[in-house]
């Protein structure tokens, strides 16, 4: 049975502006009957620690446009939290996108992450703007905002966008997104403290003071370290690699050096003013729950105490 929601969702400029840590939690389409289980029974465990948000991902191409319209929906109607629409540019017309605002809209979804999007297929393939789309994650940020009260969040990059030339450019690139009018930022995920904190004042240098969210991932697996590199375009920081080789040949070590070294990067982080953490889950709570766990014992958690896990 649906549960009580407000009237008018809130919107996460509105949560942040609250002043307390924000912690969220970052969700993707499941591609199987096993994977939604997985997913939905990780979204009731982590419901229990009461996030500032979560978001879902879309895939590149649009190829998971429905799904995340569905997860989204449900989300907001059936659970307590507050859901952010993950929205792409890629092979989408303009009426697509409009269509797709007007979805979020109906299920009283008033969050969504502009991103441009990466190719479908090959990440770093050449970028073709679709004929009747838009070129920029800020042309589609200004599109959103002006179809109705939304509120917008854009990505952004602690080492840079693979396909920025430079630094300096990057910012200027970001900048452009939050001119256009973006409320918020969530960062790529990253593994070392100061390169979060060197964007953090490059942004502000160029006068910009909109709240930029971390990017947290816990390293569990070695796996997992060459799937980062792949998916944020930067290398794994080689004083952290080294710390994960020193384990290597112990899995039980190499996750529990993981759980150790995310929550420290998290109080880091925290304790430098970072507005919050958002958690990039790969659909799975009990690394996630650790990791807030240790925060929450320390001091920074939000809900003051983390139930048991069970998964």
């Amino acid at each position: 049975m649906p549960r009580l929601r407000p009237a008018r969702p809130p919107a996460v400029r509105e949560l942040l502006a609250s002043g307390a840590p924000s912690f969220s939690f970052e969700f993707f389409p499941p591609k199987t009957d096993k994977g939604a289980r997985n997913l939905w029974r990780a979204i009731r465990e982590l419901e229990s620690l009461h996030p500032t948000f979560v978001s879902v991902t879309y895939g590149a191409g649009g190829g998971t446009r429905d799904k995340t319209v569905d997860i989204v929906e449900r989300i907001a109607t059936d659970t307590t939290l507050t859901p952010v629409a993950h929205f792409t540019a890629v092979d989408h017309s303009q009426a697509e996108l409009r269509n797709l605002v007007g979805r979020f809209a109906a299920v009283g979804v008033r969050n969504v992450l502009a991103l441009r999007g990466d190719p479908p297929g090959d990440p770093m393939g050449e970028w073709v703007k679709h004929p009747d789309g838009v070129e920029y994650a800020s042309d589609l940020v200004r599109m959103i905002r002006s179809y109705g009260d939304f509120c917008v969040g854009v990505a952004a990059f602690p080492y840079k966008h693979p396909r920025s030339p430079d630094v300096e450019s990057d910012t200027r690139f970001f900048i452009e997104k939050c001119r256009a009018g973006a409320d918020y930022a969530i960062t790529q995920m990253f593994f070392r403290a100061e390169d979060y904190f060197r964007l953090r004042d490059r942004v502000a240098a160029a006068g910009c003071d909109v709240p930029i969210l971390p990017g947290i991932m816990p390293v569990t697996q070695l796996s997992t370290i060459e799937r980062s590199e792949q998916l944020s375009g930067a290398p794994f920081p080689p004083e952290v690699k080294a710390r994960f080789d020193a384990v290597a040949d112990d899995p039980d070590a190499v996750r529990r050096l993981g759980i150790e070294h995310a929550a420290e990067l998290c109080r880091e982080l925290l304790e430098q003013d970072a507005p919050g953490i958002h958690f990039i889950t790969f659909n799975k709570s009990t690394a996630t729950r650790e990791v807030y766990g240790l925060l929450d014992g320390a001091g920074y958690g939000a809900s003051g105490s983390v139930p048991p896990m069970t998964a």
